[in-house]
């Protein structure tokens, strides 16, 4: 009975010991800055949210990198001329490239939104854009709906984990917390069913080694 209790211990031990590594490595990555993205793809897609993220997919789009942009996840409520403002200079040249989803309510939605989106379009290779944190549930999520599509991250870091250490605020290290929880269930799923379906034919990152800070 004792030795049962001893081995449940250090059982009990080493999975922590396994989630505090993951999640430092996880805050590492989320604060981290990359090198733009030099190489074209099909399309871009954009989750919404805060940190810029619209604003670099403009950009982006801007530099010519891609034919298409999809935002997912808009809120019912914005319309193409609220993102003019965000475009600072006007989107008279991609106005028509760019589309709108509303249907996404969260990551998953967002992955199956851009997956209609890619079907219709007929696109093989799309840059997502997102928070710098986000992004590894993001690609989880995409590789899920999008088998054999190339994926390019290319993150935002927010200024928030920019400016100061994230462990120097309780708020920002909630807001990771909270998302490295996300992820651990998200990425045992897409785990179990890369294991329960043939390898061929998955989605392939193209990952960078480091996420872009916003503005």
């Amino acid at each position: 009975m004792a030795r049962a209790s001893r081995i449940l211990m250090l059982l009990g031990g080493l999975a922590a010991a396994a989630f505090v590594a993951g999640f430092l490595v996880f805050a590492n990555f989320a604060v981290r800055e990359a090198p733009p993205v030099m190489a074209a793809a099909d399309g871009i897609v954009v989750l919404t949210g805060p940190d810029d993220r619209i604003e670099e997919g403009i950009r982006l789009l801007r530099r010519g990198l891609a034919r298409r942009m999809l935002i997912s996840g808009v809120n019912p409520r914005t319309r193409r001329e609220d993102l003019k403002r965000l475009a600072r200079s006007g989107l008279q040249q991609i106005d028509s490239r760019i589309d709108l989803g509303y249907e996404a309510q969260d990551t998953t939605g967002n992955a199956d939104e851009t997956r209609e989106w890619a079907a219709r379009w007929r696109f093989q290779r799309l840059i997502v854009v997102t928070s710098s944190y986000h992004m590894p549930r993001s690609l989880i999520e995409l590789g899920r709906a999008l088998p054999g599509v190339a994926l390019i991250p290319h993150p935002v870091v927010p200024s928030r984990l920019r400016d100061e250490p994230w462990w120097s605020h309780a708020g920002t290290a909630r807001m990771l917390v909270a998302e490295y929880l996300k992820l651990i269930p998200s990425a045992a799923r897409f785990a179990a069913a890369r294991l329960l379906r043939p390898l061929e034919g998955q989605a392939t990152a193209a990952v960078s080694p480091q996420p872009r800070r916003g503005d």
